[in-house]
């Protein structure tokens, strides 16, 4: 089995999650915040959305620099859980296919990861995608979580049950 092959087993097992997530967040929601240093719900759930965008640049790009960006951020205005999930889908389908098309040896190149003259990390594709793309997003994921049970809808079982709904293995 390749890398990407067992990247690709983990990638679909968090886009579900992410989409069974984002999926239970409501419109009326969209600026709710449980501290006001969160981030609004709304925002976090585009977050969450966009983030395998990250996961694609680890794949395509040579580096990434965030002083000085070469592509454009993603829009974290949310309109509806409806757009939410579209912009799951198209983030998700270009990181999806991007990985599948990586090699052992493109995986394995350094990617450095900088701010400025700030080395943020300089590992492995394959380090960086996972640590900086999967537990990014996996934490942000659960941050929804805890805004969904603040606001009474259900949590989703993502890896064993939830006080609403029972879990079991795909």
């Amino acid at each position: 089995m390749t890398i990407a092959e067992t990247l690709l087993t983990d990638f679909d097992i968090e886009i579900a999650n992410t989409r069974r997530t984002l999926e239970r967040i409501t419109e009326d929601l969209k600026d709710y915040r449980p501290h006001e240093k969160s981030m609004p719900m709304g925002r976090l759930a585009m977050h969450c959305a966009t983030i395998p965008l990250f996961g694609y640049y680890i794949v395509e790009d040579d580096s990434m620099d965030l002083a000085s960006p070469k592509r454009p951020h993603a829009d974290l205005t949310f309109q509806s859980r409806d757009e939410c999930l579209a912009q799951l889908d198209a983030c998700a389908a270009k990181c999806r296919a991007a990985l599948a098309a990586a090699s052992d040896e493109h995986l394995q190149q350094v990617w450095p990861f900088t701010w400025g003259q700030q080395v943020l990390s300089n590992e492995t594709r394959l380090r960086t995608y996972r640590s900086m793309f999967f537990n990014h997003m996996i934490h942000h994921v659960a941050q929804l979580g805890v805004y969904l049970r603040q606001n009474n809808l259900p949590v989703p079982a993502l890896y064993g049950p939830s006080a609403d709904e029972q879990w079991s293995p795909r």
